[in-house]
């Protein structure tokens, strides 16, 4: 399948998936960017990506990423829907830097990784009630059970 992408800046390359077993493409900074400790921030990832219908873009970090920079998704990974692909609609990573240290990340470097990933949407049933039978609340498969 093609996917449309428009890179902001030609001079910087297009993203690749690095193996044949590889299932997410490296994302690189668009421009060099600092992360204060214990703050959020924006890098710019050079693309405007058209996503196709019935597909999300996961942006989610490289494994190495956390231990190299000190830095992570602040929820975890982020998800670009398939209509954000307007000309202003450049694909952002948001980081959070857990380190005591200001993180500078520098134009060109490797920053996070796209998955594509199938979606459906399906239609709400609301019921009265889901199940007779509870598997005992937030937490009761980790051994930790919240419900009181």
């Amino acid at each position: 399948m093609e996917v449309k992408i428009k890179r902001i800046d030609k001079s910087l390359p297009l993203p690749v998936y690095e193996t044949d077993g590889s299932v997410g493409f490296d994302i690189i900074a668009r421009e060099d960017t600092e992360v204060l400790p214990a703050k959020i921030g924006l890098v710019a990832a050079n693309l405007i990506v058209e996503v196709p219908k019935g597909y999300m873009l996961v942006i989610a970090s490289r494994s190495s990423t956390p231990i190299k920079k000190g830095i992570s998704p602040p929820h975890g990974f982020g998800i670009i829907d398939h209509d954000y692909c307007g000309p202003n609609d450049e694909i952002k990573v948001l980081v959070y830097n857990f380190t005591s240290d200001t993180v500078k990340i520098l134009r060109g470097e490797k920053i996070a990784q796209g998955v594509f990933v199938k979606i459906d949407k399906f239609q709400w049933q609301e019921v009265e009630e889901i199940s007779v039978e509870s598997r005992g609340g937030f937490g009761s498969t980790g051994g930790y059970n919240f419900v009181q």
